[in-house]
Order: structure tokens, then C-alpha cells, then sequence
């Protein structure tokens, strides 16, 4: 056999999805992740993860995927290429959302059920400190000096700050109803937190401590996803009707909205800006949006309750 007819059939063994550009889908309720090819727009494949899965996201050089598995107290690292699993990092305590500082010295959990957040060397995953946030601490942003962790507690309205050079908590303020995502603005000035209770945006100057102000979206306000254009940031309005609002950073005010039925929750954009792809937590499917269309021109079936997405080529972080 010639060596480009052996090519050929090895090619052709290879597992679908790493084949093409992979979009990796967590489907909590399933315990699983989804492959899905980013150009036929089709699942391809799943993998097993861990007990009750939550957040994705990305190590900072997108070398892996990590799943946080809050009951079995660890984390599962995925290749974004070929969807194989590549280590699975044991003792990590009830991880519900994860974060690295823009300095990559702290790797930061959030223990939403244990009501603290825990501090780890990025570099070995060891603990160094665990920072009591109670209740219920949802989402986290960080200041481009890596000095501060930003937390929602999702279930006392309240802001809090952590110190990441003492690792203790710094100061906590109330804010509105139901806090979740929450998204440092690219000029490190305001810090922007979702109000899933009040249905709105709030602005807050950090440095002093204020809301400045309180901006609507749509009902069930939740998460944010930077569009990559350094100015509009995509903020998920997560009930079953659903929407998806564009926020200015500049101006602070809401320039477009587009329905995306499901509940949509975490969202990726493409590198080239024309798409946005959202998890439809209640309808077991992630939405793409055409952006020049402003609407969903596919929808695509995973598992149950997707929570997050990600592919390679996105869109930049700010």
C-alpha cells in the first residue's frame, strides 16, 4: 500500500469531531460534554465529564477546556482540538464558577454551595487560601492589576471584593436583586454586574464603591460575553422567551436586543464577529445568531441544561 492511500484511510478513522473546528457544549444535567462541528453545525460526538458539571472555560493560552464538577470535587481538562479529555485535577472543593487573574498567578473557585470562594496557585492548583462569601457566590471579574477579586453573592445582593495580596475579603456592598454575571469594563473603570432580580445592568464604579448606574435589559438580566470590539458586551437575558441584549461600555446604555427563546446563559463569538453562539439552558440547545440578522438562524440539540460553550476560534476576550 503507497504511503498516500495509508494517509488517506487514517484520515478517515479519525473520529469525527476532531476533524473539524470543535465547539465543546457542558450539558450539566447530563453530566457530559457535547462536540459540535463549527461549520456542519452538528453534534459529532459526546464525553462523559464528572457529577453535577457547571461552568466551562478556557485555560489563558486556550490550550484546554476545564469543566467544574462541584460534587466530586475536581476539575476535567479537555482538548478544544480533538475534544479528548487530557487530566483531571482532584481536591479542587466544590468548583461552581472558575476564573484565572489577568497576572495567571491565582486560579480563583467559587464554592457556590459551601458559601466561599477558595484561592489556588494557578501554576499547581495547590490551595493557598479560603475566603468566607456567604451567600452563595455566583460569578467572579478581576482589575487588570490582579490586586482584586470581584464576587456576586447571589443570594444576599451583595458585592464582594477580595484582596488577592492578603487573600481576605477587602470590602462587601449590597446591589440589586439576584446577582450573577458580572464583567470588568475594558478601561478597568466600571465594573458591571447582571440583576437577574431586577432585570438590569448595574454600573458600579468600584473605586468608590457606588452605583452610578442602573440600565434594563430584559427580564431574568444573567451573563455577559464581550463582543471583541473593545466597546459592546452581549448580555443574556435568561427566561424561557429569552433575549440577548448589546450593552455600550462607552455610552452605559443598552443599542440593540435580539430574541433568542430558550434561556439563554453563556455565549462565544466568532472571531470574525458574524456569529454568537448561546446555550439555551430550558431548551437543550445552543442558539446561534446571525449578527448582521440579528436572530437565530440555527439551533442546534446537545444535552440537558447547557452551560457554556467554547471554541478556538472566538472572538478576543474584551
Amino acid at each position: 500500500m503507497n504511503s498516500s492511500r495509508l494517509l488517506g484511510l487514517l484520515l478517515a478513522a479519525l473520529p469525527v469531531f476532531a476533524q473539524a473546528e470543535t465547539a465543546i457544549v457542558l450539558n450539566s444535567a447530563d453530566e457530559n460534554v457535547s462536540f459540535v462541528d463549527t461549520q456542519t453545525y452538528k453534534e459529532t460526538g459526546r464525553a462523559p465529564a464528572c457529577k453535577e458539571p457547571h461552568h466551562i472555560m478556557s485555560t489563558p493560552d486556550d490550550g484546554s477546556v476545564i469543566v467544574a464538577c462541584a460534587v466530586s470535587n475536581e476539575l476535567v481538562f479537555f482538548d478544544p482540538k480533538t475534544g479528548k479529555e487530557q487530566k483531571r485535577v482532584k481536591d479542587i472543593s466544590d468548583p461552581y464558577q472558575l476564573g484565572f487573574s489577568p497576572d495567571r498567578k491565582w486560579f480563583v473557585s467559587n464554592s457556590l454551595r459551601l458559601d466561599r470562594v477558595d484561592l489556588y496557585n494557578a501554576a499547581d492548583f495547590k490551595l493557598v487560601a479560603r475566603v468566607p462569601a456567604e451567600k452563595t457566590p455566583s460569578h467572579m471579574a478581576f482589575d487588570k492589576a490582579s490586586q482584586f477579586a470581584f464576587i456576586t453573592l447571589q443570594d444576599s445582593d451583595e458585592l464582594l471584593c477580595i484582596d488577592l495580596k492578603t487573600q481576605k475579603a477587602a470590602w462587601k456592598i449590597p446591589i440589586g436583586k439576584t446577582p450573577a454575571g458580572i464583567h470588568m469594563t475594558p478601561d478597568d473603570k466600571y465594573l458591571l454586574v447582571a440583576a437577574m432580580g431586577d432585570n438590569n445592568i448595574e454600573v458600579i464604579d468600584w473605586r468608590t464603591r457606588q452605583i452610578v448606574k442602573r440600565v434594563y435589559t430584559d427580564k431574568a438580566t444573567h451573563n455577559f460575553q464581550p463582543r471583541g470590539d473593545g466597546r459592546h458586551v452581549f448580555v443574556s437575558n435568561r427566561t424561557v422567551r429569552g433575549s440577548i441584549s448589546v450593552f455600550d461600555m462607552q455610552t452605559l446604555t443598552v443599542v440593540d436586543k435580539f430574541d433568542v427563546p430558550g434561556g439563554p446563559d453563556d455565549m462565544e463569538v466568532r472571531a470574525d464577529g458574524k456569529e454568537l453562539w448561546a446555550t439555551a439552558r430550558f431548551a437543550r440547545k445552543v442558539q446561534v445568531i446571525d449578527l448582521e440578522q440579528k436572530k437565530v438562524v440555527r439551533s442546534i440539540p446537545v444535552g440537558r441544561s447547557p452551560h457554556g460553550v467554547f471554541f478556538l476560534n472566538h472572538a478576543g476576550r474584551q
